[in-house]
């Protein structure tokens, strides 16, 4: 009697062969253990860290400076009479102070995380076992951006707390139930989030490293100098200037009044989200149809 056999439907197997049937969380795991076991990674976000809360923290140093020399607190007489009036408002932006330097470092990152993929051929080990590329692109930026959201609003936060005893030695105060306060912070970490996805589009469009870098940082710091010197040519570039990424992240995270003119801090997560979704699209394009 022969025994009769029995083969598994290819349809019905978790992962075929060709690994198109690998599950957005087995994608998502690996992707995390790529990221978290480069040392130099956890290394320049540890800077990140320090860097911004470094820079907070000469922020609240300046600010009670100010005021204490201008009257020794800023409640007192001599500093409602002699103080700069714009001591007490700089309060609420010291938190996000880090900011600027902190979007430079995780667009660094994020651009090399994926462009050295390209540079040491991994890229093509990962569109192997990810033949659709779209979900293993996916997968970066969404990790990318969740590790970047986290160090940036922890760095806001810690900034935040460090900053106590220094404006309090001027007898200032900064506190997360004062306007703006904690929106800033959380945004932060937004702000950081929404870069981190537009530079490694930019990576992945590129595939190059240093062209990524210097590409991602060109828009982020120099083009906006370019454009604060050339803006005096043309009454509608410092209405563009207001577009620009780095810009528009400055005011989402702004806990202050809103400048005439200026976008406010809804209207800065927009235009960033925008700049962020618009590269990410193309980079899933160009990478889907393009040859690795």
């Amino acid at each position: 009697m022969s025994t009769a056999t029995t083969s598994k439907n290819p349809a019905s197997s978790p992962a075929s062969s060709s690994g198109s049937g690998l599950s957005f969380l087995r994608v998502l795991k690996s992707e995390w253990i790529k990221i978290t076991t480069v040392p130099s990674t956890v290394i320049l976000l540890a800077i990140t860290v320090v860097v911004m809360v470094g820079l907070a923290a000469l922020a609240a140093w300046g600010t009670a400076q100010i005021v204490t020399e201008f009257g020794g607190g800023a409640g007192s007489p001599e500093a409602a009479q002699a103080g700069p009036p714009a001591a007490d408002s700089l309060v609420p932006e010291i938190p996000a102070s880090g900011l600027f330097f902190g979007q430079l470092l995780i667009a660094s990152l994020a651009v090399v995380l994926i462009a050295s993929e390209w540079g040491t051929g991994m890229i093509r080990s990962t569109f192997s076992a990810v033949p659709k590329r779209i979900p293993a692109l996916l997968a970066k930026n969404l990790l990318i951006a969740l590790i970047s959201f986290v160090v940036g609003a922890g760095a806001a936060f810690i900034s935040f707390l460090v900053a106590q005893p220094i404006l309090g030695s001027a007898d200032l105060t900064l506190s997360l139930d004062d306007d703006g306060v904690l929106a800033s912070i959380l945004n932060t970490g937004t702000c950081l989030a929404l870069i981190a996805v537009f530079a490694m589009a930019i990576g992945t469009l590129l595939r190059n490293t240093a062209g990524g870098v210097v590409t991602a940082i060109g828009i982020i710091f120099v083009l906006p100098l370019v454009v604060a010197i050339v803006e005096n040519l043309a009454d509608w570039i410092p209405d563009a200037a207001r577009f620009l990424p780095s810009n528009a992240g400055t005011q989402l995270v702004t806990a202050g009044p809103i400048a005439d003119g200026a976008l406010t801090q809804l209207q800065g997560g927009l235009v960033l989200a925008a700049w962020a979704a618009v590269l990410l699209i193309a980079s899933l394009i160009v990478t889907k149809k393009r040859d690795v």
